[in-house]
């Protein structure tokens, strides 16, 4: 027992030298820059701060959420269908969800401006069957796109890993007392895959909440997102206390987020969000 004990503590020693460099020290240093001012003295001027970007934040919470929605919505079906289909057909569709994921976030975006320019693809195939173009480029909605579109994949994915280990013996019980479709899918399915729902709601809110590049990219600078006011005060303000501040508060929404969804999640779940 003690040797198994050893070895156990040696296996995760790495990751415990990784954690402590790479996620706990970081996390002091902004605790420790949110509460002191730019001599290093303790002030909560920074916290006070916060509330100037307030209606900045609840849109960034807001955008996210809609994205989230909308990504959960399609891939929802998607997720059953991959679950439901053939060994190889799945991992066809697995290849083709992950295929983008292969390929760098600066791409992606890049390639959903050249879709949604005034002039791009989407307005070109509109024009040439007869119909008005559309301006989509620079505006929320191309924000909530480019969200949905980057981060789809993380709900996909712990959505087929619930939807392929349910027990379809179910499915076919309730059919045989006389279930339709729509009432298999509301009281059988849908509980059983809330861990896959729930985690994927958290793996593409929290990066949708935060994220400044879609937003400069696609809102092109019209409105600006929590994670684009964090990137200035680090980059161009040289104000590390306000950035520290406004990272911390946003974190705090990510663990509450976080431990919500924990509550849609059994402890022997697969695919729930642990913190």
């Amino acid at each position: 027992m003690k040797k198994s004990s050893l070895s156990k503590k040696l296996t995760s020693a790495p990751y415990l030298v990784w954690a402590a460099i790479f996620i706990i020290v970081p996390l002091i240093f902004v605790l420790y820059y949110s509460l002191t001012d730019a001599n290093g003295n303790f002030s909560l001027q920074y916290i006070v701060d916060i509330g100037k970007y307030k209606d900045i934040m609840l849109n960034s919470i807001w955008l996210g959420f809609i994205a989230t929605v909308i990504s959960l919505v399609m891939a929802y079906p998607l997720a059953y269908i991959m679950a439901r289909s053939k060994a190889n057909v799945q991992r066809t569709m697995m290849m083709l969800v992950m295929l983008p994921m292969w390929m760098n976030l600066l791409i992606r975006t890049y390639s959903m401006m050249i879709l949604m320019q005034d002039t791009g693809i989407i307005n070109t195939a509109l024009e040439a069957i007869g119909l008005s173009p559309v301006h989509m480029i620079n505006t929320q909605g191309a924000v909530v796109l480019g969200m949905v579109y980057n981060y789809i994949p993380y709900m996909i994915l712990p959505l087929y890993s619930i939807m392929a280990k349910l027990d379809y013996s179910l499915v076919e019980a309730a059919q045989d007392l006389g279930a339709n479709k729509l009432t298999v899918i509301k009281n059988v399915v849908i509980p059983h895959s809330l861990p896959g729902i729930a985690s994927g709601f958290t793996m593409v809110f929290v990066p949708s909440v935060s994220t400044f590049y879609i937003s400069k990219k696609l809102g092109g600078n019209t409105f600006s997102l929590i994670g684009d006011i964090i990137e200035m005060q680090f980059k161009s303000a040289n104000n590390y206390n306000l950035g520290a501040a406004l990272s911390m508060v946003l974190m705090v929404l990510i663990i509450i987020c976080m431990m919500v969804m924990n509550q849609f999640t059994g402890d022997d779940d697969d695919g729930g969000v642990l913190i």
